[in-house]
């Protein structure tokens, strides 16, 4: 009976021990159960893995990062291209309207200077991934549309009514259907930034393929400079974001030309003063000499030279003479006299490049 006893006092002592603290573990049990049933968004899932762009994700650097982040060419060093992209603009807003028939407001949320492996890193899963390429430039480029711009316009050219919502299912494949009309959207984009370039520099983009995952859409090395625009599509109550990527090994064969501060920018030249360079050069007095004959002597035979000796010319009466300047030989011609001076009779002009006369 003892024995008994001394188990249920033990169990009365566990019992109370339990209670007084089972109130907080009671308490925590249902915020643990509610956060456990909570799923993360793409924005807060990017964010975790520092994916996170943004004022706020800028704010964070460190120095280490900035200085690094310093040593990258900025887009304002080409101010023509930011005149392109202008155009561009313009040019999208007519024919996106076309393409979806629909109200289009195109503007730029901002152009920026990154390295072609943190913005690969940072892009928004799911997109898809246009890779382009510019035949004249010999180089490729990339246009990134976001799943909300890909849904609205999948619901637009579908005939989707307005005033809703574009419906967007996670977790899920993009079907035929929608890379085809993306396909179909990034083909205009690119006709568009055709015409954009064209009063700089005459080059074609090309649509080469559509990529959703960013490790089959490495068009460049990690560490290499990029410019990056960031485009804003609005269709009333839907949209999406259209990102341009342009290396600048792609952009390198016309750096001269995106240097400019205006379009025909001529770097200095004045076309005044060309002129008048050239009006005056063509007053300019110079001495040409008649060159009868050429011959090699022993400087010996130079130096026995007296007065009254002669010098055979080794040329026939009437062979063309040569006219220089200095040593730069100009023309050939025929000896004479006009009145009471001699005077030459210009026959042919000499090719400077090849010495002989043409």
């Amino acid at each position: 009976m003892s024995g008994t006893g001394e188990e249920e006092d033990l169990a009365a002592a566990w019992g109370a021990a339990l209670e007084e603290e089972g109130s907080p573990e009671s308490e925590a049990a249902p915020a643990v159960a509610a956060d456990a049933a909570r799923v993360l968004n793409q924005a807060e899932i990017d964010s975790l893995l520092g994916f996170g762009v943004g004022p706020a994700r800028e704010a964070e650097e460190s120095g280490i990062q900035r200085i690094i982040s310093s040593g990258l060419i900025s887009y304002e060093r080409l101010p023509m291209l930011e005149i392109v992209f202008d155009r561009l603009v313009r040019l999208m807003s007519t024919t996106l309207r076309n393409f979806t028939s629909d109200n289009v407001d195109v503007s730029i949320d901002g152009i920026v200077s990154l390295r072609f492996g943190d913005y690969l890193n940072s892009v928004p899963l799911p997109a898809m991934l246009g890779v382009t390429r510019a035949d004249e430039w010999d180089n490729y480029g990339l246009a990134v549309v976001d799943s909300a711009l890909i849904y609205s316009v999948v619901d637009v050219l579908l005939g989707g009514r307005r005033g809703t919502a574009a419906m967007r299912i996670e977790g899920r494949p993009y079907t035929t259907i929608e890379r085809t009309l993306v396909e179909r959207l990034v083909g205009v984009v690119l006709d568009d930034l055709t015409a954009a370039f064209e009063p700089l520099c005459p080059v074609h983009f090309r649509f080469e393929r559509l990529e959703v995952n960013p490790r089959f859409a490495v068009i460049s090395r990690p560490s290499n400079a990029c410019v990056l625009v960031r485009l804003r599509v609005d269709m009333e109550d839907r949209g999406g974001k259209l990102e341009i990527l342009l290396p600048y090994a792609t952009l390198e064969p016309v750096r001269e030309l995106l240097l400019q501060q205006f379009m025909g920018e001529k770097f200095g030249r004045d076309s005044i003063w060309e002129t008048h360079l050239a009006e005056e050069l063509r007053h300019t007095d110079i001495g040409l000499d008649v060159v009868l004959d050429e011959q090699m002597m022993p400087l010996s035979t130079v130096l026995n030279l007296k007065v009254g000796d002669r010098i055979t010319l080794g040329v026939a009466p009437g062979a063309p003479v040569r006219l220089r300047c200095g040593e730069v030989p100009l023309f050939e011609g025929e000896m004479g006299r006009k009145g009471q001076r001699l005077a030459v009779k210009i026959d042919r002009e000499i090719d400077r490049r090849k010495g002989v006369s043409s």
